[in-house]
This record gives structure tokens, sequence and C-alpha cells, in this order.
């Protein structure tokens, strides 16, 4: 601050200087040349006198000096000049001076001589006998006086700046010497100058602001700890250099930290592959999800990123005990590997032995109701085997597919095809959006999922109502949509509709049949096929479930 007042003034102080100098020149040259036109006509007064009575002669005893003196004839021939042979200049009638004299008796005149630098100032007065005499003199201008004053003005020059530096630097000094000594931590007893005591005011008033602030978020702060240390679930938040910045007692105890009080890395805390993958993720702004196993236990550790102006600032990672869920998913997996082969055989000659019935082997008045009730119980059986085979497969990653280029609009057109007859029966509109798209995937696999996913949409479709599969791809994603206009699925359900032999109303459930393994088969097919699977519904308007593969 010093050095900006410092240089302001000093250059303030230089430009008053020359705008002065230059005030003071051009006043003086105005005064110079006034005068020198005065001097001219008393001159010319003097000598009209010795003309008059003397005659052209008088001039001739002059003493050499700086006026030139010229006598111009009544025709305009010179008759007498101090510079020049007369005989030579030519005639003057036609100079201004001279036509001003001898119209007015005197007359003045100003040329400038753009080659010397100087301009010729001229005063004319009329004698008695007709004839002008005319003195002129010469004045050089502003840029030659300058010019030839160079050297004074250099050293006026120096000795402004030298005395403008002096004074600029003492000046600056004194003025900034109040400030630095401002105490900021009490501003309300500063004095310095009256201009800044309003921002002194604001200081004053903004560290209590602050002080307040600071008192209110230590109290959140502790209300904070106070409320997440009785939580269950792991808390922590970390920045986006992976430093720990805050946690609860819960999570030191889920990962089994050894230090009470943790610090650095959130990486001293668990260094499994998952878990890096998870926080990784989160910095890099995407929210992720991974199954962590510490000893016999399993936790559900989601991280979430944190971002400030579009830019990450952090992430918050939550950990959830899901080892209750991780056995009861482990239970129900062995039931159902070990109950589908159980079943498997005794219903397929359940089946068989119906279509025997059906063919007339017994009966004919027992033939329809028996045979009808044996082979829809059995058909609906073998299904239900086929479902559970299914999600063992997928569990197990053992099916015996191999990868290969589908086409989704034609496969998801011929899906539809196949359920035209029942969408008929229920008076359901099926239409497709024709978009074309391709994947890399497991065809049959996919053929399930989509399946699944349009057969459910018209059996909980309303009557009237209508299914649509829309299907898009660009470099980024690959989405397709099943959206139907049927009876919705509650929110509080809808986090449960993938768990297997989970229904949302089982007396409708039973109503239209089914197994309760379709969404299962759906989501984990899905994750077979690297799809990501996504629900939106609104209850008495619809359901939509949407695939979509993100492409890296």
């Amino acid at each position: 601050m010093t050095k900006r007042i410092f240089r302001s003034i000093l250059l303030v102080s230089i430009a008053s200087c020359f705008v002065g100098l230059a005030f003071v020149i051009g006043i003086l040259y105005q005064y110079f040349d006034n005068q020198l036109m005065r001097e001219l006509e008393n001159s010319a007064y003097y000598l009209s006198i010795a003309v008059e009575h003397e005659g052209i002669s008088a001039l001739d005893d002059l003493p050499e000096g700086k006026e030139r003196i010229t006598i111009i004839g009544t025709d305009g021939t010179v008759l007498y000049d101090t510079s020049s042979n007369p005989a030579t200049m030519e005639n003057h009638n036609t100079r201004e001076e001279v036509q001003e004299a001898r119209e007015n008796g005197s007359g003045k005149a100003v040329r400038q001589s753009n080659t010397l630098g100087h301009k010729n100032i001229y005063y004319a007065l009329k004698l008695s006998n007709g004839q002008i005499l005319r003195v002129s003199s010469t004045q050089y201008n502003v840029a030659t006086l300058l010019l030839n004053l160079i050297q004074p003005i250099l050293w006026i020059f120096a000795l402004i700046v030298l005395l403008a530096t002096i004074f600029s630097f003492r000046a600056s000094k004194k003025i900034v010497e109040p400030l630095n000594k401002l105490d900021l931590n009490n501003p309300d007893i500063n004095e310095p100058y009256e201009e800044i005591a309003p921002l002194l005011t604001k200081i004053s008033r903004q560290k209590r602001t602050i002080r307040s602030q600071l008192s209110k978020a230590k109290r959140q702060q502790e209300e904070f700890s106070l409320i997440t240390n009785h939580m269950e679930e792991g808390l922590l938040v970390i920045d986006k250099q992976t430093e720990l910045l805050s946690y609860n007692n819960s999570a030191l105890q889920l990962l089994g930290a050894k230090e009470t009080k943790p610090q650095g890395s959130i990486f001293i805390l668990n260094r499994s592959e998952p878990f890096r993958q998870v926080v990784n993720k989160a910095l890099s702004g995407e929210r992720t999800e991974a199954v962590l196993q510490i000893n016999d236990l399993f936790y559900r550790l989601t991280g979430n990123p944190v971002f400030h102006h579009d830019e990450i600032e952090g992430a918050v990672l939550l950990l959830i005990d899901i080892t209750e869920k991780m056995q009861r998913e482990q239970l129900r997996n062995e039931f159902t590997a070990n109950i589908s082969h159980e079943l498997k055989t005794p219903l397929t000659s359940i089946s068989g032995f119906a279509e025997i019935i059906q063919n007339g082997l017994v009966l004919p008045e027992d033939i329809p109701k028996f045979a009808e009730r044996i082979f829809t119980e059995s058909q609906r059986l073998i299904t239900l085997v086929s479902d559970i085979i299914k999600i063992s497969q997928l569990d197990e990653s053992v099916l015996p597919y191999e990868k290969e280029t589908v086409d989704l609009y034609k496969t998801a057109k011929e899906i539809l095809d196949r359920l035209t007859p029942a969408a008929e029966k229920m008076d359901v509109r099926l239409c497709i959006e024709q978009s074309s798209a391709t994947l890399e995937i497991v065809k049959p696999i996919f053929e399930e999922v989509i399946y699944n996913l349009c057969d459910n949409a018209i059996k909980y479709n309303n009557r009237g109502g209508s299914v649509q599969v829309i299907i898009q791809q660009t470099d980024e994603i690959t989405s397709i949509a099943v959206k139907d206009t049927g009876i919705g699925i509650p929110v509080s359900d809808q986090q449960r509709i993938f768990e297997r032999f989970y229904r949302v109303d089982k007396s409708h459930s039973k109503e239209i049949g089914g197994t309760g393994l379709g969404l299962s088969i759906v989501k984990h097919g899905a994750s077979y096929l690297g799809a990501d699977v996504k629900v939106t519904s609104t209850m008495g308007k619809g359901t939509t479930f949407t695939l979509i593969w993100t492409h890296i």
C-alpha cells in the first residue's frame, strides 16, 4: 500500500508541475507577444515623426537593431528597407498590413515561417504623404523556445523529480503509519482516520458474527457427534485426498480398527480391494456399493460423492451390517438348489400322466376336469423348478452360453409377438419404439429378462392399458425400458421386489399365477449381462423397468 501511495503522489506531483509549466509558458508567450506588438507600435510612431520632418534620410543614421524598417510608396514600391535591397523587392500593395494601413491609417499582420520555426510580426503606419512606414520583428514559437531552453528545462525536471520523490516518500509513510498500527483484534479502540471508521465498525461487527457462527458450528458438531456415535451404522467422511475427516464409533468397531483416533488416509482402516474401489469411485463422482467380508461378517459399503459447485470435495461412506441378510440369502440359495433337483423328476412325471389322460386313456366323464387340474399344476411346478434352476445358475455363473451380437430391437419384437395372445386376452396394447441398437451379450439370458419384464407388465396391467418397449443407444449408454400403465408398485415395496418369492400383493398374484421369481431372475440376469436395473413406479399410473449398460 505504501508503494502505491508513493507512486500515486509522485506521478500527481510531476504531472501537476508539467501542467503548471505549460500554463506559465503559454501565458508568458502571449504576454511577450503583446509586448512586442506594443514596442513595434511605439517604434513606428517615433520613426514616423522623424520621417515626416526629415524624410527617409532620417533613417540612415539609426543604429542597427532587431527591428526591420521598410518604407513603401503609394504605388506599393519599396523605397527603403533595412534588411534588403529595395530594388529587388516585390510590390507590397498586396500585403495585409499595408492594405489595412491605407484604409485605416495603421495595420497589423503576423506571418508564420514553417521552415525557420518563427513568426514575423508587422506593424504599418500611414504617413501624411501617403507612404507606408512598416516596422517588423521576429518572434520564435514555443517549440523553438523550448528547444533552445532544453538544458535548463532538464535541470528543472530533475529537481522537480527529486523533490517530488522525497516529499512523496515521506507523505506515503506518514499516511500508512497509522494504518499499520491498527489493532484489528480490538477494532473499536482505534482512532486513525475518520474515513476508515465505517470499515472498522464492519470488521468489529463481522468478528462478533464469526464468533457466534463458530460457537453455533461447535454446538452442531457436538450434536452431530452425539447422534452419529449412537448409530449402529458406520459413518465415515473423507476429503478428495482420502484423508479421514470424520467418523463415528460404529465405523471403527465394524472395521475392527485398532486405533481409537485414526488419522491420515482412510485406507489405514481397510485395504481390501472392494473397499478401495468404493472409495475411488465415490471420489470420481459415482455413487457405488460393495459388500465387504471381514472375518465371518458381511457389510454393505455405500460411497456417495460430495459436490461443491460441481466439483468433488470428498465422499461419505456408510457401512451397514448385512450378515444376517447374507446368511438368509445363503440359506435360500441352498434351499432352491436342493428343492429344484428334488421336484423336477416327479413333476415331469405328473405332467406326462396328465397328457396321457388328455389323450383319452381314462373314463370320458373324468378326463376334462382331472386332466386339466393335473396338467395345470404340473406345468406351474415345472415352471417354478425351471426358475429356481435359472437363479441358481445365475448365482453360480455356470450358464453354458457364449456372448454374441444381439439386435435388441429384433429380439424384443420377437418376445412381444410371443406375448401377443396374452396381451389380447387382457386387452393390452403392445408397442415398441424402433431404434437400431446392438450389444455383445448372452442372448438367452437377455430374452429371459425381457420376457419376464414384458410378461409382468401385461399381467399387472389394467384392461385397455398398454406396454411400451423403448430402446435407446448412444456412445455412452445403451438402455431398454419396459413401461406399462398398470397398477403400480408401492414405494415401500420397491426395494424388495427383486427378492426371491417376494410378492407385493399375494392375493392378486395368486389370481394371475406366477412363481414369485420373475423379477429375481431379471435382477440376476441383468447383473450377469453387465446391466443396471432401475425401477420407477406410481401407484395407479404404471411402472417402468429400465436396463442400462454403461460404455466405458
